[in-house]
């Protein structure tokens, strides 16, 4: 079975608080994204094996209001990996290839720019969606992986789809 790999941005947060930047919270825009993000995955029947989420406030938060707020009955479990907060490709890598290849989808939440790196390594720059700004926050991408887990070479993902948090402003408004 083809697996997925889907790349979740943290939303918005704020950066005007005097906290350390991994105990930084999310803004009321980030908080809405989150949640809007949440009812589009639902309304489409999308969700995945296993939420890996890098330990920092801000990502550890957009996952549980996309995945754990709202109309979900379904509260997902995510799993907290220090490897995904100030990481880097090799990093990303390393956490991704301890799943056996029975897990067929895996979302990891996390930050910039080290998941935008990760997604022009799995891509390459030629595949990437053309937009002002590449990896804008409580930005979803979706990739097809035809790699194991254990090895995912550069470019060896195919963009499914992306979801940027402006176009669900409207969709949720229209339910």
């Amino acid at each position: 079975m083809q697996k997925e790999l889907w790349l979740l941005r943290h939303a918005k947060s704020d950066r005007n608080r005097k906290v350390d930047d991994i105990n930084r919270p999310l803004k009321k825009r980030g908080v809405k994204d989150a949640i809007n993000m949440g009812i589009w995955l639902r309304n489409q029947h999308l969700s995945p094996d296993i939420i890996l989420c890098s330990t920092a406030k801000r990502a550890f938060d957009t996952a549980n209001f996309v995945f754990n707020s709202g109309e979900n009955d379904d509260e997902r479990m995510i799993v907290l990996h220090e490897n995904l907060y100030d990481s880097n490709v090799d990093a990303l890598k390393s956490v991704l290839a301890s799943y056996e290849e029975t897990v067929h989808k895996i979302l990891l939440v996390g930050h910039n720019p080290e998941l935008e790196d990760f997604l022009i390594y799995l891509l390459g720059q030629e595949a990437l969606p053309e937009n002002e700004k590449l990896f804008p926050t409580c930005t979803l991408f979706r990739l097809s992986l035809t790699a194991s887990w254990q090895d995912l070479p550069a470019q060896s993902a195919q963009l499914i789809s992306v979801v940027y948090p402006k176009t669900l402003v409207e969709y949720v408004n229209s339910l």
